[in-house]
């Protein structure tokens, strides 16, 4: 499909900020939802950098997901004449703020803890259980049962 060199430049420079773009599978919209591209457009020029591995698509309710892959960021980097600095914002680490530090009460990092008991270990015991001579019956029910 013959896509103008301004709309193509408008997918590209968007999925390269973002990182990521999506699609409604809607080939007759006249636009897409976030940029002012025929839908149509939008869908195709995704297809051909998915068909070179530059994209990976996922179809999900009617919708395209595309998500840039570390090829695509080098091809479209070089496609827009971007230096290296400038990276898809779903590359970027966010930066996390350092954990304060907190003290645990009842005792430091290797402070001994006793285990937790619960109710297992006097489950398991064998006091208090049925006797040993108990034999149960299960005659006369279901398949068992004595013929007559």
């Amino acid at each position: 499909m013959i896509i103008t060199k301004e709309n193509r430049r408008t997918i590209y420079e968007n999925l390269f900020k973002e990182g990521v773009l999506v699609a409604k599978k809607d080939y007759n919209a006249p636009k897409h939802e976030e940029l002012d591209v025929p839908n149509l457009q939008v869908i195709k020029a995704m297809q051909s950098l998915t068909s070179r591995g530059l994209v990976k698509t996922q179809f999900s309710w009617q919708w395209y997901y595309y998500t840039l892959t570390a090829e695509g960021v080098e091809y479209l980097r070089e496609w827009l004449h971007l230096p290296n600095e400038i990276v898809p914002s779903t590359h970027k680490r966010a930066a996390r703020p350092p954990r304060p530090a907190t003290v645990r009460p009842g005792g430091g990092e290797g402070a001994y803890r006793a285990p937790r008991g619960g109710d297992r270990d006097d489950y398991r015991k064998k006091e208090g259980g049925a006797p040993g001579d108990y034999r149960p019956s299960f005659a006369g029910v279901g398949r068992g049962a004595p013929r007559e």
